[in-house]
């Protein structure tokens, strides 16, 4: 069992490296609790690399899915200014201040139905994190936050 978690892990922190322009979430509402799996998840990894009071944000995406908006509200509570996502801002990146990181999010399912392998990859600027959970019998367990920058 663990050299089958071993090789999980190692599969999806080279799948997040070929990640493509491919954002959103993948993953069925009713899938998992992804607010309190991968969302709070997600913010605390963030807050230990970008200081919440002196980041800014702005979401590249929309972000109208479970995940999403746990993650802007989790974000906010935490202390991060947040821009909202415009389409405008995709049609003209002039407008974008250089002192706010873009902020993307891709959350996906690795595997077929029966492994219940997840992968959420969060990419600020020009930095990647990445990170597997593996649904085991009602429960999630985290694997490690891999980083690229």
């Amino acid at each position: 069992m663990i050299k089958l978690t071993l090789a999980a892990v190692v599969a999806l922190a080279l799948a997040g490296c070929a990640m493509t322009s491919q954002y959103g979430n993948y993953l069925p509402s009713a899938t998992v609790d992804q607010q309190s799996w991968f969302a709070s998840e997600a913010v605390k990894q963030l807050a230990r690399r970008w200081p919440p009071a002196k980041t800014r944000l702005e979401l590249k995406q929309a972000t109208p899915d479970a995940f999403g908006i746990a993650l802007v509200k989790g974000l906010r509570e935490s202390g991060y200014s947040i821009l909202e996502f415009s389409p405008k801002q995709i049609e003209d990146p002039s407008t974008t201040d250089a002192n706010i990181l873009p902020l993307r999010y891709a959350l996906d399912q690795i595997g077929s139905d029966n492994e219940n392998i997840y992968r959420l990859t969060l990419l600020v600027g020009t930095e990647s994190l990445t990170r597997p959970y593996i649904e085991q019998n009602g429960s999630v367990i985290p694997g490690y936050w891999t980083h690229k920058e």
